[in-house]
């Protein structure tokens, strides 16, 4: 019988052994299986802080295993378009129920795309096909690998297992904030593309969906195009999924031309607010910081009409270039497993609703365009970024020297006024959120804090509509999933939305 215990406390100090010892004594005997549930950081009183677990544990070594998933026999074929959380782990859970999906991807293997990235960072030319949001493992590659989320989704739990079982740290399994870091998930999307070619599934690199073809009113080809090549073939399909991503502008163009019914959705734009991270540690933790992780945040403001939030925060990260488009710049966040960058950043975003954009189909992503399209401009157009420390935003200044905090972002920065970038509804939000932030995280409305914009692709601005059997409503055998399609929002929502992806394929065949 494994027995469980919450709210076992420790020191900050305190080695986890301990915990063994609790196991021990609760069970007056050996212990020949632990493990811990679940591990969070109460700081809520920085002159006590704990590590608070939930453990398991008994006396005998055994511990239940998962039966194996069913298999279909004569498996249909099935593309998955996207290889992002939502197109990787749709095609995982595909394998395991006996299919051979082939992964179609615009972008490179991980390995090309790094180096790829790593060029246009300094200095070099802009892949519009392989970049921050478009190459194996999606825009989550180059972030933080951060797999907390808001949902419920029962699928979550398997989300965790299947990194973990693919060389993700075993930690993610419990911890309250799990993350696994941009340089441990190059790894584990190798160990994923083993898995899947060497059980029957292929990718596609390089290969661009421009269309597809149908037959009594379902899907049965698509057609592609080899970016590197220019040459272009269909390949024969029974159903597909399309796991296209937030930024894949020009295939979401392409199939409201195909008939495809979609609808626009609300977004949020801003700007990374860039601190040291010592100071958000401090302010987090008091004088034992050092003793500890490096800290997050989350904020949310109501101080003005518009709601603002913190978002992807990277503790110990850096500042990137996230554009996918020539002449626009874009911005995200990303840090490695150990979070020991000298700064700290987040997404610092604005709702914004139709009555800023339009309510035409594409009036959003075209809002986020032209947002992009500014920030390039001011900046040099040459892929700088502009910035504005918050001191100086808050007075309508433009900056001239930066001050304690110096910025991380690699393609080089440009001082200039925000408020000719961003649309006015969000600088005056952001003006009113910053100073009542504030009043939660001690620091963040420091003077010298940096604001980097634009941080525009926080979520799709259209919808691709489904069906309850997770079809389009337009056309049978292809099912939207995933961020870009517009059912989920981070890493851990959509790998389990292309989970349920493809238990909606297997139920459809199982019984042909």
């Amino acid at each position: 019988m494994i027995k469980r215990l919450d709210n076992v406390k420790l020191n900050i100090s305190d080695s986890e052994s301990k915990l063994l010892d609790v196991a021990r004594k609760n069970l007056r005997g050996e212990v020949k299986l632990f493990k811990i549930i679940k591990k969070s950081l109460d700081a809520r009183d920085k002159s006590n802080i704990r590590w608070v677990y939930s453990i398991a544990f008994s006396a005998n070594a055994e511990e239940e295993s998962k039966p194996p998933l069913e298999k279909i026999k004569n498996a249909p074929k099935v593309a998955v378009i996207g290889s992002g959380p939502a197109g990787l782990f749709c095609a995982v859970r595909l394998i395991e129920h006996g299919f051979a999906p082939v992964i179609i991807e615009r972008g490179e293997a991980v390995e090309a795309r790094t180096q790829t990235t790593r060029k246009f960072f300094d200095g070099g030319a802009l892949n519009e096909n392989s970049n921050v949001q478009f190459g194996e493992g999606g825009a989550g590659t180059f972030s933080d690998g951060k797999l907390n989320t808001q949902t419920h989704d029962g699928l979550n739990r398997d989300v965790l297992e299947i990194f973990q079982r693919f060389g993700a740290p075993k930690e993610i399994l419990y911890l309250n904030k799990p993350h696994i870091g941009s340089d441990k998930l190059f790894g584990v999307l190798q160990n994923i593309r083993k898995f899947i070619t060497e059980n029957g599934g292929s990718y596609l690199f390089n290969t661009v969906f421009c269309g597809f073809t149908s037959k009594n009113g379902a899907i049965s080809s698509l057609l592609l195009k080899n970016t590197v090549s220019g040459e272009e073939f269909e390949m024969q399909t029974d159903c597909a999924v399309a796991a296209l991503g937030h930024s894949s502008r020009d295939t979401f163009e392409m199939l409201a031309k195909s008939g495809i019914a979609m609808e626009p959705r609300d977004f949020a734009v801003g700007v990374r607010i860039e601190h040291l991270a010592d100071s958000i540690s401090l302010a987090q933790y008091g004088k034992d910081f050092k003793l500890l992780p490096t800290a997050d945040y989350k904020l949310v403001s109501h101080a003005h009409a518009r709601t603002v939030f913190t978002f992807c925060m990277c503790p110990g990260g850096v500042v990137i270039p996230a554009a996918s488009e020539n002449g626009g710049v874009v911005v995200n966040g990303m840090s490695l497993y150990a979070r020991n960058g000298k700064n700290s950043n987040s997404a610092l975003m604005v709702q914004m609703k139709r009555e800023d954009f339009g309510n035409g189909l594409f009036d959003g992503m075209n809002f986020q365009r032209e947002i992009e399209r500014r920030a390039f401009n001011v900046g040099g157009k040459g892929y700088k970024a502009p910035v504005q420390l918050y001191g100086d935003f808050a007075r309508d200044r433009t900056s001239s020297a930066f001050g304690e905090v110096e910025p991380s972002y690699a393609c080089g920065t440009a001082f200039a006024p925000l408020a000719e970038v961003l649309p006015q509804t969000a600088v005056q939000a952001l003006k009113a959120a910053i100073p009542d932030m504030d009043k939660k995280l001690r620091g963040f409305a420091s003077p010298s804090a940096i604001l980097t914009g634009v941080e525009t692709r926080f979520s799709s601005p259209v919808k691709i509509l489904r069906n309850e059997r997770g079809e389009s409503v337009s056309l049978k055998g292809f099912y939207p999933c995933g961020e870009g399609s517009g059912y989920s929002g981070g890493i851990t929502s959509s790998a389990a939305d292309g989970l349920a992806a493809a238990e909606k394929i297997f139920i459809k065949y199982k019984n042909h």
